[in-house]
This record gives structure tokens, C-alpha cells and sequence, in this order.
């Protein structure tokens, strides 16, 4: 079980999968990793998606990284995405999925922390068409 009051700067809430099953069951390697960008970033990060079970990443198409607990989408486009990725790089994220086009509230950067033994391979970039 996470202590979430380890990590000031986010809630349980926002990292609970979007099904409605309640899970949010993240990693706390991976969490302290975000904290700390969180706050070498020096702003809030809203995050887009957090833990996602299963069957609700399957549904999302997604490629496992979020039922992981390793996994997170914050919000951010601009100048702000720039600085996030590189941050998420001085702060080890090992996926780092970039979504800067539509409608700025739809942005995001996905920040994973596999490894190719989890999600080869591993480092990656990419984009999202």
C-alpha cells in the first residue's frame, strides 16, 4: 500500500483508475521519482491518467505501461512540455511519450519508468499520432 502523504505535491485521487474500480495502485519508486520532478519543475502538474487497470488499458488501448504503477500522463503543453521532458530525462523516466498537437487541454507527456525487461525497449521517445 502507497503512503500517499509521501508525495506533497499529488493525491491518491488523481492517479485512481478512470473505469471507477477505485484502483491507484502506484509504485512508489516510480512516484518518488515524480515527486521529484514535481518539484525541480516548481509548478503543479495535473495529471491526464494515472494507474489504469487492465482491462480499462486494454479499452484505452494502451500497451501496459499504466497497470504497472510506473506509468503517468500530466498535462502540460508549450514551453512548459519542454522543460517537463527534459526533467523527466535528468530524473531517469525511461518512456517518455509526447502528445503536443489538437487542443492544449488534451496535451500531455506520458512519463513511464520500465525497463526492457518490463517494456523493451527501453529507453525510448516516441510520439503520438
Amino acid at each position: 500500500m502507497i503512503n500517499w502523504a509521501s508525495y506533497p505535491n499529488f493525491s491518491e485521487k488523481e492517479f485512481k483508475c478512470r473505469c471507477g474500480c477505485g484502483l491507484a495502485d502506484m509504485n512508489p519508486d516510480y512516484m518518488g521519482k515524480l515527486q521529484a520532478l514535481r518539484t525541480e519543475f516548481g509548478r503543479p502538474i495535473s495529471i491526464r491518467s494515472g494507474f489504469r487497470c487492465p482491462s480499462y488499458d486494454k479499452k484505452k488501448k494502451g500497451k501496459g505501461a499504466h497497470p504497472t504503477g510506473k506509468a503517468s500522463d500530466p498535462g502540460v503543453s508549450g514551453p512548459e512540455a519542454h522543460l517537463l521532458i527534459d526533467l523527466a530525462y535528468k530524473h531517469g523516466f525511461t518512456g517518455i511519450g509526447i502528445k503536443q498537437h489538437g487542443m492544449h487541454k488534451h496535451r500531455f507527456i506520458h512519463l513511464d519508468t520500465l525497463t526492457d525487461e518490463d517494456h523493451p525497449p527501453r529507453p525510448a521517445t516516441w510520439s503520438y499520432g
